[in-house]
């Protein structure tokens, strides 16, 4: 039997955490995706399969692209986006990876610019 990469254990630990975690229209999902050079964050509502809110370090606005300090700025612009639509709460989705270093501070500094999760 071939080993199982990284990636094929971080989508099974995806899909564990996805059947807990679920985005309603009052508490969306914001969801992380983290790529070698990039870092990506969404906020979903899950019952009507639609994105509110994304943010990601290949935008133009992005200068840092997928470091600590570009993951920082994400989770702040995220944060920043969702609160202009409305949005004060969400469930926070890791996406499979640990919650350490990129995840981590992404996390952190949704929550300094006023998301609670």
């Amino acid at each position: 039997m071939p080993k199982a990469s990284k990636n094929q254990i971080r989508l099974r630990i995806h899909t564990r955490i996805r059947r807990r975690v679920k985005g309603t229209p009052e508490r969306p999902r914001l969801a992380i995706f983290r790529s070698v050079k990039h870092i990506y964050a969404q906020v979903i509502d899950d019952l009507d399969g639609k994105t509110l809110v994304s943010a990601g370090s290949t935008e133009k606005s992005s200068s840092n692209g997928g470091n600590m300090a570009g993951a920082k700025a994400i989770g702040k612009l995220v944060a920043e986006r969702a609160k202009e639509k409305g949005i004060k709460a969400v469930v926070f989705d890791r996406g499979g990876y640990q919650y350490h270093g990129r995840v981590k501070a992404l996390a952190d500094a949704a929550r300094e610019a006023g998301l609670e999760f």
